[in-house]
């Protein structure tokens, strides 16, 4: 929920977070918890989070213990693998695209994840099991959507690297044959 001053842009939440670790909503005037964070999110609320003597943006530090959380709840998203491998990423040069890139990714997996939860409205446990073992061709159709924008976001990634790569290269009069 966002509030609204008359003909202004809607106004963006603000939590704020006390040296004591408590998050107290400016909107709701009460303090509230990690899990109320979460339910802002999944009700795409727009919030930031901050300090309350500083005023420095905390929403990623929150966001972060958020996951922590969940990742802690039992059904973790991530291997360790995974993030051994996210952290690789820091400091390398790809850390730059990889940001980007798994935003992009993220987007396309959740339009696939609403378009199947439209279609599926309505559908009994019966109903989805068979439509799941018949390797319908909307799924795949969905699927293959997924993977092409995946796809196209990688060759993005990968021409953009090129490009800077010609400049730094062009920068010391290197040119590529």
């Amino acid at each position: 929920m966002q509030s609204k001053k008359s003909g202004a842009k809607p106004v963006q939440r603000v939590i704020k977070k006390y040296p004591n670790r408590r998050l107290y909503d400016t909107e709701t005037s009460s303090y509230i918890t990690l899990a109320e964070v979460k339910q802002l999110v999944m009700n795409k609320a727009s919030f930031v989070v901050r300090d309350a003597k500083t005023g420095d943006d905390l929403t990623r530090s929150i966001l972060l213990q958020v996951i922590l959380e969940e990742e802690a709840g039992g059904a973790p998203m991530f291997t360790e693998q995974v993030l051994a491998s996210i952290i690789r990423f820091y400091g390398q040069t790809m850390q730059s695209y990889m940001g980007p890139y798994l935003e992009k990714n993220i987007q396309a997996m959740a339009e696939v994840q609403a378009q199947l939860a439209e279609k599926a409205e309505g559908i009994t446990p019966e109903m989805w099991s068979k439509f799941m073992t018949m390797q319908s061709p909307m799924l795949q159709g969905l699927m293959g959507n997924y993977v092409e924008q995946s796809k196209n976001v990688f060759l993005q990634m990968q021409e953009q690297m090129q490009k800077n790569t010609e400049q730094v290269l062009g920068a010391f009069g290197i040119k590529r044959p």
